[in-house]
């Protein structure tokens, strides 16, 4: 496959060890600001909260900058100069969002010396909701709490306010801050252990989900969406690739059930610029009221919560195509939901729990005959253990698609009646002792089978063909996956790898008697 530009293995690398070492020294200062007055599971809303309207602000006065010195070109002054850097439009027009004075960090920090911070904050961000409709909804309504006092208040702003954020070479206000929020993003997943599995992604799957999809442009659409990494990660893909030949139009599309994360989303978006995407008119179950029910998407990519006990069930629901979900498990329910919001052409991906692979017909194994008789199941990835420090339950990646033919002008390779499997439990690294990451290679080698098996265009530019590769990857027909009850686990299909032979011995007979003689002397 040819090399992925721009890729970076994570953000580390992306944002600068200065930036990285300020945002290790922000999260346990903030903690310490913190303690007490507001309980750690509510953090993130205060630190990504502030961290978003510091982004908001400075590229608003990176825009009135720029502003200034085209005035100053122009040899504008005085009062039409102030009307001028005052103009709205002139941010707008630029995909800036209008930031009221009130609202502008320089004011927020001046405001912190006053006994009541926590409403003067408050207000500062009601006025940008007022003031922008695409963020209205968005901005926390914590800070005027009691609980956190004037002093908890500005000694977090102070934090947020650290210029080692924005000191990364020529990066802009959005470049740098939206490194620093995904960095604290994952964070805070981490910190919360489980809690913090629904809202985050590890980056490194969502990057192998996005390379699988190459979403250049069409619609992209995540049932179950969190904080909006996979979103961002598909944006940034388009954007790393887009051309004159191939130009960026991908929106994406999102729903999330929980309010608190669901604003994290909108955030996410916003701060990554993404402002063609559409997360539903707000928090929303995506069984029980599905906020795009219109959708056909090109792409549809999810990792939703495994194993869902409690969750939407209407037996009449016309998603349920291939046999109704069990009432205890909602595995089945998100892979008929994804099929469904499918182009004719489009194609999932799926992460789910390991047993949706396998599971009896009394919890959903006739679901899943359905989907292989129906030809939809395009690919299953078996992955490594650890992926995820918010649980141990090992997971795996299912591709599905609408049609497996060559769609005719895409000249994919004709797949109907064929299954790939991927066993990549070997794969990846530990970044401690609790947590396994996919490396670049990983990811490339991964997509790479899928791209070679499908005939991509990516793939034909290579000029790389599809083989079966014995204990990694193997192309199963029908026939086979039927001979195996349905049981989708790669492990059943890929075999054992090639085991090279071992060294022919050379040494010279005397050489060898010698050295016999040495072991029992």
């Amino acid at each position: 496959m040819p090399p992925r530009e721009k890729r970076p293995t994570g953000q580390r690398e992306r944002i600068g060890a200065a930036a990285v070492e300020a945002v290790h020294d922000v999260m346990w200062k903030a903690a310490d600001a913190l303690r007490g007055p507001v309980d750690a599971a509510e953090h993130k809303e205060f630190v990504l909260g502030l961290l978003f309207v510091r982004y908001l602000s400075d590229a608003f006065e990176e825009r009135r900058a720029e502003l200034a010195a085209e005035l100053a070109a122009e040899g504008v002054s005085g009062e039409r100069r102030s009307a001028f850097l005052e103009d709205r439009d002139a941010y707008l027009a630029h995909g800036v969002f209008w930031i009221p004075e009130a609202a502008r960090w320089s004011r927020i920090t001046a405001d912190m010396r006053h006994a009541n911070a926590g409403d003067r904050l408050a207000f500062a961000m009601e006025a940008i909701m007022r003031e922008n409709v695409a963020l209205r909804g968005v901005l926390p309504p914590v800070f005027h709490r009691g609980d956190l006092g004037a002093r908890h208040l500005a000694a977090l702003v102070d934090l947020i306010g650290d210029p080692r954020f924005t000191r990364s070479g020529r990066m802009t206000a959005q470049d740098a801050l939206s490194e620093v929020y995904a960095y604290f993003l994952a964070y805070f997943a981490r910190a919360e252990g489980k809690r913090g599995g629904e809202f985050h992604t590890p980056q490194p799957l969502a990057q192998l989900i996005v390379d699988i999809l190459e979403p250049y442009s069409g619609r992209l659409y995540d049932p179950a969406c969190g904080a909006g990494g996979m979103l961002v990660e598909a944006a940034k893909f388009a954007e790393t690739h887009a051309s004159l030949e191939r130009p960026n139009f991908l929106t994406v599309y999102g729903q999330e059930t929980n309010e608190r994360t669901w604003r994290l989303a909108r955030m996410n978006l916003a701060i990554h610029g993404i402002d063609t995407g559409d997360l539903g008119a707000g928090p929303a179950d995506t069984f029980g009221d599905d906020q795009h029910p219109a959708l056909r998407a090109d792409f549809v990519m999810a990792h939703p919560p495994f194993n869902v006990k409690d969750w939407a069930r209407d037996e009449d629901d016309a998603r349920w195509r291939y046999g109704v979900p069990p009432r205890h498990n909602a595995n089945y329910a998100w892979l008929q939901h994804a099929l469904s919001k499918l182009a004719d052409g489009g194609t999932a991906g799926v992460v789910l729990a390991n047993g949706s692979m396998s599971s009896a017909p009394s919890v959903g194994g006739d679901v899943r005959r359905g989907l292989v008789e129906a030809d939809h199941v395009a690919c299953l990835v078996a992955l490594p253990g650890q992926l995820f420090r918010t649980t141990s339950i090992p997971a795996c990646l299912w591709l599905l698609t609408k049609d497996k033919s060559s769609q005719g002008s895409k000249h994919l390779t004709d797949r109907r009646g064929q299954i790939l499997f991927v066993d990549a439990r070997e794969m990846g690294t530990m970044a401690d002792r609790t947590e396994r990451v996919l490396t670049l290679d990983d990811i490339a080698r991964i997509a790479e089978s899928y791209h070679v098996w499908r005939g991509t265009p990516s793939a034909r530019a290579a000029g790389l063909s599809y083989e079966d590769e014995p204990g990694f990857r193997h192309s199963a027909d029908l026939a086979t996956v039927r001979e195996h009850g349905y049981t989708l686990t790669p492990g059943r299909y890929v075999g054992t790898a090639r085991q090279e032979p071992p060294p022919v011995l050379r040494e010279r007979p005397a050489s060898l008697m010698r050295n016999l003689y040495a072991i029992f002397d």
